[in-house]
């Protein structure tokens, strides 16, 4: 008797781009694209958009404060240290 093979959870039969592509036996002209998303996007406020700018701008802030520290430190230490 031969072992059956497991099968391969790996392939989700997932696709990242789009695969109807001219010259391919699967080629369909009357697809849909994926363009319907942009007739679909949300207007955003102008309160809503400086919202998401300062969150934005609120989770960047910590590293590049971080390092300018850093920065300042290194240079300090190495000022002192060749005086």
């Amino acid at each position: 008797m031969a072992k059956k093979k497991p099968d391969d959870d790996l392939d989700t039969t997932t696709s990242f781009a789009d695969m109807n592509v001219d010259g391919f036996k699967w080629y369909n002209p009357n697809a849909k694209k994926q363009d319907e998303s942009r007739k679909n996007r949300q207007k955003v406020s102008r309160k809503e958009y400086w919202a998401m700018v300062r969150g934005a701008f609120a989770a960047i802030a910590p590293f590049i404060i971080i390092s300018v520290l850093m920065f300042s430190f290194v240079f300090l230490l190495a000022y002192f240290w060749l005086k």
